[in-house]
């Protein structure tokens, strides 16, 4: 009887573990943290290192972390990648092509959810803006952040079919990249979280602002349930 009984303990508590709904993210330092990234390869910007430039210094302390464990998902991929463009032109007018997020979107997993954190780097690598563009990217438009915002939704949205999928819009932005996100979010109708006044060092979030980010994140989901 206590074999039975302890059998069917096990075998609920492992349907529950294998019933959380698991999180990948796509970002640039914003949700990075070393040993954390998929694939390994990548930049980070966050790490244990107690000089760091800011005061995080433990993993704990990410945004995706805090709301991935307070709200009892699991943590699928983060592919973060530091200074990543969505597009494909960094800093210095540079080919990202190798890192931007249009490159690194296709591996993600296989999540329940899908954070993108992105646009940052291309407001402060001021990136080509370019022309609002829903279909028939070239090459070339890749290279401008418009056309490669909507090119990397069209094809997350297919490439990853019945996953819910958000862009998380960070505080502090040029107010044409603020638009040109929620112009083409909309249009393909992935919602945004915009985000407002984390609290930042050296223009990254600190562990109060880490903490910020998550908890509207989770407000945003509270008043938005479907």
């Amino acid at each position: 009887m206590r074999l039975i009984l302890f059998l069917s303990i096990f075998f609920s508590l492992f349907s529950c573990a294998q019933s959380f709904k698991s999180v990948s993210i796509l970002g640039d330092s914003y949700s990075t943290f070393d040993r954390y990234m998929y694939p390994d390869t990548n930049k980070v910007w966050y790490n244990t290192n107690i000089n760091q430039k800011t005061d995080v210094n433990s993993v704990n302390q990410t945004w995706w972390y805090k709301f991935i464990k307070e709200n009892n998902y699991k943590l699928e991929v983060n592919n973060s990648f530091s200074g990543s463009t969505i597009c494909n032109t960094g800093y210095n007018k540079e080919d990202y092509t190798s890192l931007s997020f249009i490159t690194r979107m296709n591996n993600l997993g296989s999540p329940d959810i899908i954070f993108i954190f992105g646009a940052t780097n291309d407001d402060w690598a001021d990136a080509p803006i370019g022309q609002y563009k829903y279909d028939d990217w070239t090459k070339e438009d890749l290279y401008e952040f418009r056309p490669a915002m909507a090119y990397m939704l069209n094809y997350m949205l297919g490439r990853y079919p019945n996953v819910k999928i958000y862009f998380l819009l960070n505080s502090d932005l040029d107010e044409t990249i603020d638009e040109s996100v929620k112009i083409i979010c909309k249009h393909y109708k992935v919602d945004y979280i915009e985000l407002n006044e984390i609290d930042k060092k050296r223009n990254h979030p600190s562990i109060k602002g880490m903490g910020q980010i998550s908890n509207q994140i989770i407000d945003f989901l509270s008043k938005h349930k479907k």
